[in-house]
């Protein structure tokens, strides 16, 4: 059982990874994202997750200097955007991504969107960076059962994680056996839905049993699928709340019953079918 936030999975090459991390998505540059991140450092958190698009690493890695805490004890998760990938262009992004994090290394680093044609050599530009030291593990996000098993024909590194859009009207079964299978460490984006995990009745039915939050409850069950998962918010209290789900364990039954709301319902793009 996932007893703490600091507790760790470990990567198919031997980086430990946070289970439990804030995602910094729409958080804006400056203050508002440095704020977020020290609450979140005060609340135990040690994982954060930015994007070069996301335009917020350079406030992202302020904060990260100015929080006192070791690096070594950080968990930094960036991705290359679309319009960067190809194998030249994924190397300068990695660079300038560096500069703005004002970082020496990244912990995780991740193709954003399966771009056609594109991907295999942004692919090639990440393990030529892992073997260069420039960051510890490599990943991809937003690819589905097909365009894994495309990439793994060639590829001479394995994706460490798969960052995919995972809540309980999207569980995606046969994207995280295969992920399993092949010991691709699935996280969740988007886990809470952007907040409609509070609309669906049978998650308030069994928040209420556990005395928790539908959130709690939809972010625990993450856990428990064997999921690593990162809420993304600005505002100190729920950035508080997201993390008080080390302390209860949902019951077998109750999990199967979540299992069940799986819609295919997304909040986000559809991989298959993005123009971006």
């Amino acid at each position: 059982m996932i007893q703490s936030i600091h507790d760790t999975v470990t990567l198919h090459n031997g980086v430990d990874m946070p289970w439990f991390g804030l995602g910094v998505f729409e958080s804006k540059d400056g203050a508002e994202v440095q704020q977020a991140i020290q609450w979140a450092l005060e609340a135990g958190y040690r994982s954060f997750d930015t994007a070069s698009v996301y335009g917020n690493e350079k406030g992202v890695g302020q904060a990260l200097k100015n929080c006192g805490i070791p690096r070594d004890q950080i968990f930094l998760t960036t991705k290359v955007w679309n319009t960067d990938q190809g194998f030249d262009s994924t190397v300068s992004a990695f660079e300038a991504s560096l500069e703005r994090l004002q970082q020496e290394y990244i912990d995780l680093y991740l193709v954003h969107w399966p771009v056609q044609e594109k991907y295999k050599d942004t692919w090639r530009a990440l393990e030529y960076l892992y073997n260069q030291k420039r960051v510890r593990s490599i990943g991809v996000s937003n690819f589905l059962v097909h365009h894994l098993k495309d990439l793994l024909t060639d590829c001479e590194i394995k994706p460490m994680v798969n960052q995919v859009e995972f809540h309980p009207r999207l569980s995606q079964p046969t994207l995280l056996d295969f992920c399993q299978s092949e010991k691709i460490q699935v996280e969740a984006w988007s886990p809470i839905m952007r907040g409609k995990v509070l609309e669906i009745p049978e998650l308030l039915e069994i928040s209420k049993k556990y005395e928790k939050t539908p959130v709690q409850v939809a972010l625990r069950w993450d856990l428990q699928h064997g999921v690593v998962t990162i809420p993304k918010s600005a505002q100190q209290q729920r950035i508080i709340s997201n993390s008080e789900i080390f302390d209860f364990e949902l019951s077998r039954e109750d999990m199967a019953a979540i299992d069940q709301l799986d819609r295919g319902e997304r909040v986000g793009p559809d991989p298959d079918n993005f123009n971006f």
